[in-house]
């Protein structure tokens, strides 16, 4: 997945919102907290997704190829996509999806009323 692709996908998804910081990485948000990151951390060229993820996934999901504890967010289960070969672009969508879920569902219920969520 192309960060275009990337940022398409993620723009898709209600009431979000995009940064760009850290170097160039475009962090995407719902009520300010932040669900999924496509940027150049860590080591090489590639671009690399990252995501925040259920505990069971960050477990299963660090035992796959290309795939590891995302820099300074593993602490919070965040897992990030080293290679283009980690998963498949489908893949990708659904855990963004889940990512953004297991966000907004932490946001009170007076964000996500104003947020119409």
């Amino acid at each position: 997945m192309t960060r275009d692709e990337f940022d398409e996908y993620c723009q898709g998804l209600p009431a979000v919102s995009n940064v760009v910081q850290w170097g160039n990485a475009s962090v995407w948000k719902i009520g300010g907290k932040i669900f999924a990151i496509c940027s150049h951390w860590g080591k090489g060229e590639e671009q690399k997704i990252s995501f925040k993820c259920s505990d069971l996934s960050y477990r299963i999901l660090c035992e796959q190829a290309h795939i590891v504890p995302a820099p300074y967010l593993a602490r919070a289960k965040w897992v990030q996509l080293t290679s283009g070969e980690a998963m498949t672009d489908e893949d990708i969508r659904a855990y963004i999806q889940e990512a953004y879920a297991i966000v907004s569902t932490k946001l009170t219920k007076a964000m996500r009323k104003d947020l119409g969520i």
